[in-house]
Order: structure tokens, then C-alpha cells, then sequence
């Protein structure tokens, strides 16, 4: 028998990556969905969901009542090929009027992004859908968004996913500075910095270094948010969770990026870590097996012919 079928089919399913976001409304979902669109060749311009009567509204809210509401009310799903992976995101409603068709939705991801906002952290929605998400046993990446904007602490935020969600996380970048002193952020992982260029922040730079206390963030960064940085990391290398991807993957321990997607900062350093990181499809139970099984079992079917 010739296996080269069965390869070629194994290969696509391993290049496969589908994941939903879930978050509360107003956290930024369609955004940072439209820049991963954006950085995976999907579209060529992100439009920004603003108030009402825009001119420009998201391409995956495409319903009128989308846009006239600025928020999402339908799933749907965005394909995109990047760095050898086929990416499915399932964009779903993150209104609760509208939760039933993310519960749903949510069946048929194999990984799901947290979206966080910085100032508002947990929200009651994202509880709901967090919920559903550990039901299943569900692999949750966290990203907390709005970093360019005043928020919580990170050691905050990160207490409240364990005191709220019950789930432990593990950083896997950390900010210099925060709000207007926001300047980047250290990649714990690859031993990178993503750093804002210019007064206006209109260019990102990415440079590799030795660890957190090398010269060049400091020169970079400045000695205050230098020696911030250092002291949080030293702390979080001595109390935090070390990184345990076989946790990740029951759900019992989520990985948190920082950023902001509204200017695509940690966007795309969070699809490359995240795509290395999150799970491939998994076989699963048919319905219609588990309907036959049921059929086969009653005592209905006793008396009858049984389906052969």
C-alpha cells in the first residue's frame, strides 16, 4: 500500500494552526485579529473599528449592525499562510448578547489567545469564555494588550489571572516602562528586545542580546527603566513559574505576551513565538459514532433490526 497519501495528509494537518480569541468587548480582539491578518499577507491595510459612522470599520466585521455597533456579532473564520503554518482564526463575537455562537465557535479550536486589556484586566466576559475554554482543556496563550496606555502592574494582572481564572501563567516577554514611558519589551525566551524608535514610536526595532542586563537596553532604554526591568526579571527568574510546555498544552499553566495592537507592537513576535508554541489539530470523537453507539445500546433498537 503506498503511504505517500497518508504523509502528504499528515503534513497538512501538522502546519495547521486554529485558534480563536476570546475577551471581553472593548479589549481590542478585532484589532489585534486584523494585524495578524495584516502581517500574514491577508490584507493589505487594517481598518480601525472606531465610533459609529466611521469611515473605516474592520474587515471581519462585515454586517451592517457591526459596523454600526463597533463590535463583532458573528463568527467567521480568516486563513492565512505564514512561516510554513496554514493559521485559522475563528474571530468571534465578544458581546454577551451574541456568546452562544462563541461557545460554539469554540468547539472547533485547538487553541485559544486571551485577550487582555492592561487597565481593566479580567473582565466578566472573558471569565465566561475562559470557562468554557478549561472545560475542554483548552491550551490558553494570553496577550495583554494596551500596553501603550496606563494599566496594571504585570505582577498584578498576572496575580489576578491566578486569584480569577485559577490558572498560573509564565512571561514570556516583559515591558520597559508602561504607559507614555513605554519603550519596549525583553523576549525571555529568545534573549531579544523589541524596542520603539523615535518620539513618535513609529518605528519598531528588534535587537538581539546577551540577557536583560546587557549595555544596549540600557543605552537604549535608559538607566531608570533599565534597572526596573532587571529588578522584575531577577525577581520573576528567582519566584515566577518556569515555562512547562506539557502544563501549557493540559491547560493548566498560560503563557503571557505584552503589547500593544493597535500599533503593532509585540504583534508579530507574539505570531512567531505562538505559532511554535500552540498545538496542531488533534483526532476527535465523531458525533455520528457516539450516535450510532447510542442507537446499537437502546433498548429500543432491541426489538428492532440494529444498523449493521
Amino acid at each position: 500500500m503506498d503511504k505517500a497519501p497518508d504523509q502528504k495528509l499528515q503534513q497538512e494537518v501538522d502546519k495547521r494552526r486554529t485558534f480563536a480569541i476570546i475577551s471581553h468587548p472593548d479589549a481590542g480582539k478585532t484589532t489585534l485579529t486584523e494585524k495578524l491578518l495584516l502581517f500574514g499577507g491577508a490584507i493589505r491595510l487594517a481598518g480601525t473599528v472606531k465610533a459609529r459612522k466611521a469611515s473605516k470599520h474592520a474587515t471581519s466585521d462585515w454586517m451592517e449592525i457591526e459596523k454600526q455597533r463597533g463590535i463583532s456579532v458573528t463568527s467567521s473564520v480568516m486563513q492565512f499562510d505564514y512561516l510554513g503554518h496554514r493559521v485559522n482564526i475563528l474571530d468571534t463575537p465578544g458581546h454577551q448578547d451574541f456568546s452562544e455562537d462563541t461557545y460554539r465557535t469554540l468547539t472547533a479550536a485547538d487553541s485559544a489567545v486571551m485577550l487582555i486589556d492592561v487597565a481593566k484586566g479580567v473582565e466578566a466576559q472573558t471569565i465566561k469564555l475562559f470557562q468554557v475554554c478549561a472545560k475542554r482543556g483548552i491550551p490558553i496563550f494570553t496577550f495583554i494588550n494596551k500596553l501603550d496606555r496606563e494599566g496594571q502592574s504585570p505582577f498584578d494582572l498576572m496575580e489576578e489571572l491566578e486569584n480569577v481564572l485559577g490558572i498560573r501563567s509564565v512571561p514570556m516577554n516583559w515591558p520597559i516602562g508602561s504607559g507614555r514611558e513605554l519603550c519596549g519589551v525583553y523576549d525571555r525566551m529568545k534573549n531579544q528586545v523589541e524596542l520603539f524608535q523615535g518620539d513618535d514610536h513609529s518605528v519598531i526595532k528588534v535587537q538581539k542580546v546577551e540577557d536583560y542586563h546587557d549595555p544596549i537596553i540600557r543605552e537604549m532604554a535608559g538607566e531608570y527603566l533599565h534597572d526596573q526591568l532587571c529588578q522584575d526579571l531577577e525577581l520573576l527568574d528567582v519566584a515566577g513559574d518556569a515555562f512547562d510546555y506539557e502544563k501549557v498544552l493540559r491547560g493548566e499553566l498560560t503563557p503571557v505576551f505584552f503589547g500593544s495592537a493597535i500599533n503593532n507592537f509585540g504583534v508579530q513576535t507574539f505570531l512567531d513565538n505562538f505559532l511554535e508554541l500552540a498545538p496542531k489539530p488533534e483526532p476527535r470523537r465523531s458525533t455520528v459514532v457516539q450516535l450510532n453507539r447510542l442507537m446499537r445500546n437502546s433498548p429500543v433498537m432491541s426489538s428492532k433490526s440494529r444498523p449493521t
